[in-house]
């Protein structure tokens, strides 16, 4: 039996919406040809800065007034943003269809783009990356990160919960790169911001100019109404998800404001008409992110086990997929004739060693019935008398099974009653993904029994024990349970899994859906069943509101684990670029468990496969060996543009549309020739020669060998076979594939540099290999 996905913290379906207001009105992102604070053109030591870069900024603000004024009648518009520091233009929302023509066709704008809506996409799991492992090497855990500023552009924050607390009584100041603010509001007091967090700012005028943001309900302030999310906050998610516009002007002003790293939990609802995903306008204005030095993380999406349903698509781009960890929260329920159950739910026990009553709700309602209807959602249906002191058996249908609220509603109504516990099971006896069920804190001693046979054994023992009228109504509860405890966790050591919802690759070009020669996801962090910080005001999540913690799932989890290995490594190589920090995650990341056994990905209904790098990318993510890769691959911002030149169907005016840069002299002639840790070929048609630079980053002279596993249907070769390499030099590799039997589907393999410093280096292969040439 199929059964719907578990509810998310992201939107797993993702679906394109227009900006509708009124009878047209709608908002527009319009890039002018003036050049932002941050240039294509400058490097970063001849960018501007301090007065320099303010001056420009409002000059900017001013220019695209004076030209909206110019264009457009007054009042047939309002400008929401201006946008300065990586892109120089502004969000405007325009009322009328002819606003927009006139706009498009004015001199001086290079790009106007329709805005597009966004979907949102710990703990014990430090340890389960190995990030604990690290933190003696970087000062201990206090000071793990520190000086090293991430900005989390999601839902806010709730200043009051613990997690957010400083370590000390005395808070450290914010690095001195850091010009951030802390923009008090409506639940967030100007004392918010205690030194682990450095900055706080909100981004909705999309929102409201659309009218789906509601200051009652959104709050107009970076307090965090829904639940989702050393930090600086940058608030452009809101209960109903967010909009492009919004989400770059956050961008712009984290990267002015002088973060380190980006932890994006969000993505556009649709791939973006145009020749290229890469060219959508957040695309380009995270490469500009990558440019100023800021090393992008995002959430891959929640779209799985479907192909090709990865929302986060370009090269600079560190995409995440969630895998699981190891800790279980399991219980038992013990029968009085000494039958028991595993089962899910995060309770305590009922009280002592006593043996319950256990009672059908059907059998203890108004409405007498034993067909299961009674789904424990109103108190009202109860027999009081009947129901003090029993643990009651409430059902429900497994295709509502993924609703939290029924399971909310159950607690409640159980805990009104006053009953002593509550077992939920299935009402038509299909078996549920143990791993995959709802796990949320209750006071009240609850037990969810989900395998089939285990559910009829347990309603068999209660109707062998329950003794009934000749009209079916119960005159005994002769059946009793115990409900153990259920609220310590346990760690088995298994090996992570790929989510079934975590989105998977192939990656696409473009929204013809056709295939892409870049891997995504590209590294895969424990994004299931994770503890973490809760907003007490959610009304997201029945189930936990009013608490300020809660077990939440999705790439918007897998994503900051990420963001915060970032800062440790760019904490302990201060002058790596974001591109040389994403190759060391993925060159040493594991593909498989401690005892050599491939990691694995779920699939529908709780089936498993070998994983591959479209399920995790390169694996699952390994601190402590990121931190000392041996090898990285480096790619410049030129080298990007290089990149982009090479799409297919992408010319030199869609390129400097976007980027507003044109495409260099010397041009690549696949995107294959990027410099990723990586090598995706989507049609290998005979052969292709592919080369990868690698820059030694370790202590001292090191040799490595290069071992291949190639895909099946290609032969792989790598020249040279074996290199010496000193540190701080660098290698070429050439990587020839050939094409020995077409198929019908990728293929994969890897490339792994062993060195005789215990270094390794993994590089993996996705081809598709799709015809031999004639001789």
């Amino acid at each position: 039996m199929a059964f719907p996905k578990p509810c998310l913290v992201l939107c797993s379906v993702l679906t394109f919406l227009s900006l509708n207001c009124g009878v047209f009105a709608k908002v527009y992102m319009v890039v002018m040809e003036d050049d932002p604070v941050v240039s294509y053109k400058a490097s970063r030591k001849n960018e501007m800065r301090g007065v320099e870069a303010q001056k420009y900024k409002e000059m900017a603000t001013s220019k695209h007034d004076v030209f909206l004024e110019s264009f457009l009648p007054t009042g047939s518009y309002k400008k929401l943003y201006s946008y300065t520091h990586l892109l120089n233009g502004f969000a405007v929302h325009a009322k009328s269809e002819k606003a927009a023509r006139i706009l498009s066709g004015a001199k001086g704008v290079r790009l106007i783009q329709e805005d597009i809506k966004m979907a949102k996409m710990t703990t014990y799991t430090p340890k389960y990356i190995g990030a604990s492992g690290v933190w003696p090497q970087l000062g201990g855990a206090e000071n793990s990160g520190d000086g090293i500023v991430i900005a989390m552009i999601d839902t806010g924050i709730d200043p009051k919960n613990p997690s957010f607390g400083s370590f000390s009584d005395q808070a450290k100041p914010p690095p001195p790169n850091f010009k951030g603010m802390c923009r008090s509001g409506d639940r967030f007091p100007p004392e918010s911001c205690n030194g682990k967090i450095v900055g706080a700012r909100w981004f909705a005028r999309a929102g409201q100019a659309t009218g789906e943001f509601n200051a009652t309900l959104h709050y107009a302030s970076p307090y965090d109404p829904d639940g989702h999310g050393r930090l600086a906050i940058y608030k452009a998610a809101y209960p109903f998800g967010g909009y492009m516009s919004d989400v770059i002007a956050a961008v712009d002003q984290a990267v002015e404001d002088g973060v380190d790293v980006i932890s994006l939990s969000m993505a556009p609802t649709s791939v973006s008409s145009g020749p290229a995903s890469f060219l959508n306008l957040l695309e380009t204005q995270l490469l500009l992110a990558t440019k100023a030095g800021v090393s992008v993380i995002q959430a891959a999406g929640n779209g799985g086990p479907d192909a090709s349903s990865i929302v986060s698509f370009s090269p600079w781009i560190t995409s995440v997929a969630a895998s699981t960890t190891d800790r279980k929260y399991n219980k038992s329920i013990i029968t009085g004739s000494g039958l028991a159950f595993s089962c899910g739910g995060l309770s305590p026990p009922t009280p002592g060693e006593t043996m319950y009553p256990l009672a059908l709700a059907d059998d203890v309602s108004i409405a007498n019935t034993t067909d299961g209807s009674n789904g424990c959602q109103d108190p009202k249906v109860f027999i009081r008398s009947l129901v003090q002191g029993k643990v009651i058996i409430c059902m429900i249908v497994s295709s509502n099974y993924y609703q939290l609220d029924t399971f909310a509603g159950m607690i409640d109504t159980i805990q009104k009653i006053g009953a002593a516990g509550v077992v939920i099971t299935d009402r038509y006896t299909g078996d549920i993904d143990y791993d995959y069920q709802p796990i949320f804190p209750t006071t009240l001693p609850s037990a969810m029994v989900l395998n089939g046979v285990d559910m009829m054994n347990l309603m068999e023992y209660y109707g062998n024990n329950t003794a009934r009228d000749d009209e079916g109504g119960v005159i005994t509860f002769g059946a009793t349970v115990r409900i153990l405890e259920g609220r310590r966790a346990s760690y088995s050591g298994e090996r992570p899994e790929v989510a079934d919802y975590s989105s998977r690759g192939p990656n696409i070009e473009n929204a013809a859906m056709e295939l892409a020669d870049v891997l995504k996801p590209n590294v895969m962090a424990p994004g299931h069943h994770i503890w973490g910080a809760w907003s007490p005001t959610s009304n997201a999540l029945p189930e936990v509101q009013g608490e300020n913690f809660a077990i939440l799932s999705g790439t918007s989890m897998s994503t900051p684990h990420v963001a915060g290995v970032v800062a440790l490594i760019k904490q302990r190589h201060p002058k790596w670029s974001p591109a040389m920090i994403m190759s060391a995650i993925m060159t040493t990341a594991d593909v498989t468990d401690r005892s050599g056994r491939p990691l694995m990905a779920r699939r529908d209904v709780g089936a498993m496969v070998a994983a591959t790098p479209f399920d995790m990318g390169a694996g699952a993510i390994n601190v402590a060996r990121a931190l000392d890769p041996g090898l990285v691959l480096d790619a410049t911002y030129r080298e990007y543009l290089q990149f982009l030149c090479a799409v297919p169907g992408v010319d030199d005016a869609a390129v400097r549309r976007a980027v507003g840069a044109s495409c260099p002299s010397s041009r690549a002639r696949w995107c294959t020739d990027l410099n990723t840790p990586s090598v995706t070929v989507a049609s290998l048609v005979g052969s292709r020669r592919v080369e990868r630079r690698v820059y030694s980053v370790g202590g001292e002279n090191e040799t490595y060998m290069a071992y291949v596993r190639a895909p099946d249907g290609v032969a792989v070769r790598v020249s040279p076979d074996e290199f010496t390499i000193a540190p701080g030099e660098a290698a070429v590799l050439r990587i020839v594939l050939n094409t020995t039997a077409p198929g019908n589907a990728f293929s994969f393999g890897e490339v792994v540099l062993r060195g005789d410093r215990k270094h390794s280096v993994r590089i993996p292969l996705a081809v598709y290999p799709a015809a031999v040439l004639s001789p």
